[in-house]
């Protein structure tokens, strides 16, 4: 009798392996999108490349800067966003995990034991004397994955864990963009505050040449007070630069884990660094851009859980088996004629469910289609990011060009002006003028050097920079 049963679950067990790996659901296909060419704002610029693709992602060291350098290594350590999105994406993977188990055997250990009485069994005095029962077993079930819908579970939350793996990446990314930004924008008010200081001297120094005037006659008091309004005027803009410089270091100091009154980044003298554009080609755009990787993951998630819907609807084959020891008196619990045993196969479906599996199918079938809108508007927003700071590095680098032109000019002007004053020829207010033509000539060129960078590192950013993301599994 014991052969003939494991004759049948053998049998039984043969037909479930050879169902598994069955798998309805339709086949993922990656969607298409409209890919260009070639950046239309691009054009005939060629733009640097910092980094090679094998030089991996610290794409902000083609800025040379050994400041910036050590602010980033400190990101992907400190960073609680980034920490945050790590959490999450561990999240993912021991969903995936949790999963992927769905497909072995459950195993459970039982033990007990209970003492009882019935009205039914009573002794010669009337009573119902109490009973005793022991008991040591295993139970173990398995569900035949005829369908698919578990592999099809499996392989979504994979997909799901490899989208979180490249949400990680492109928050790692922006992180480090962000960072760079704040920074330059940093160096930018640290290079406007030196423009003003060097300023605020060289009025101060206009102003006692022009009170020595004023004691000697040669100068009205209209002169003095023109040159004491410009002087406190660009006292107050040094406030203001400073100012500016304070909040992107506190904001710095967010970016890399620490409270801000616990930082501080020295000032750093001198010109900004030149901005260093990478592009990327259009076809490659896809590649490289950690969110575009994520949302196509999602896509290809929401493909395999419309087959696990589907395969929802069909019967669950399964196989149970269950062994152990059952007795009155402990002492003989673990002995031969106290095992039991049991084992064979399960078929379950659904008869009326009022249209709920048909239901999740259709609520599948939906989510797709929501994935796939989103994923090609990435894409669309991707082009549209890296093609307006093409348009900014490009139209921002010829801005420079003719904004160098315009200090050399301001500079003279001012030399001009300064000349005539003292040779008494013309009015103070012809020395003001000018000064303040050549400082705002100087000032917005510190401007257009800043919005460079930052163009610059955006455009890092829409590129991919140097980030891998996980590719399709």
């Amino acid at each position: 009798m014991k052969r003939r049963i494991l004759r049948a679950t053998a049998s039984a067990s043969t037909v479930a392996v050879l169902l598994t790996g069955c798998s309805v659901g339709p086949a993922y296909v990656r969607p298409a999108v409209d890919t260009p060419a070639v950046f239309k704002e691009a054009g005939d610029w060629k733009p640097a490349a910092p980094q090679s693709p094998a030089a991996g992602d610290t794409w902000w060291t083609a800025f040379g800067d050994p400041v910036l350098d050590a602010l980033q290594a400190q990101v992907d350590i400190s960073n609680h966003n980034l920490r945050a999105a790590e959490a999450q994406f561990r999240q993912a993977q021991a969903l995936a995990d949790s999963a992927r188990a769905s497909g072995f055997p459950t195993l459970n250990a039982t033990a007990g034991a209970t003492r009882s009485a019935t009205s039914a069994a009573t002794d010669a005095a009337g009573s119902a004397p109490p009973r005793n029962s022991f008991n040591l077993g295993a139970t173990a079930s398995w569900e035949a994955d005829v369908w698919g819908r578990i592999a099809r579970n499996v392989e979504a939350a994979d997909l799901r864990a490899s989208a979180s793996d490249a949400d990680l990446a492109a928050a790692r990314l922006s992180a480090h963009a962000s960072l760079a930004q704040s920074y330059f924008q940093l160096r930018a008010a640290d290079r406007q505050k030196q423009l003003l200081d060097a300023a605020a001297a060289a009025y101060e120094r206009a102003l006692q040449l022009t009170r020595n005037r004023y004691a000697a006659g040669v100068a009205g008091k209209a002169d003095v007070a023109q040159a004491e309004s410009q002087l406190r005027s660009t006292r107050a803009s040094v406030l203001d630069a400073a100012l500016s410089r304070s909040q992107f270091e506190h904001a710095i100091a967010v970016l890399v884990g620490k409270a801000p009154a616990a930082f501080a980044i020295a000032p750093v003298e001198g010109p900004l660094p030149t901005a260093s554009v990478p592009v990327t080609l259009p076809s490659t755009l896809l590649e490289r851009r950690p969110d575009i990787a994520a949302a196509e993951r999602r896509v290809a998630a929401a493909n395999a859980a419309i087959g696990a819907a589907q395969a929802a609807r069909f019967p669950v084959l399964g196989l149970t088996a269950s062994a152990g020891f059952r007795r009155s008196d402990i002492a003989d619990l673990i002995t031969a004629p106290s095992r039991y045993w049991s084992l064979g196969p399960t078929l379950a479906a659904t008869i009326f469910d009022a249209g709920a599996k048909k239901a999740a199918v259709g609520q599948a079938q939906a989510s797709w289609e929501q994935a796939v809108a989103t994923y090609r508007q990435t894409v669309l927003v991707a082009f549209q990011e890296v093609e307006d700071n093409l348009a900014a590095a490009r139209y921002l680098e010829a801005a420079a060009a003719e904004q160098a032109a315009a200090v050399a000019a301001a500079a003279e002007a001012e030399t001009i002006a300064e000349n005539q004053y003292r040779a008494g020829t013309v009015s103070y207010l012809n020395v003001v003028t000018a000064q303040a033509t050549h400082l705002a000539a100087r000032r917005t060129a510190n401007d257009l050097a800043a919005r460079r960078l930052v163009a610059a590192v955006q455009l890092a950013k829409n590129a991919g920079g140097g980030v891998r993301p996980a590719g399709p599994p």
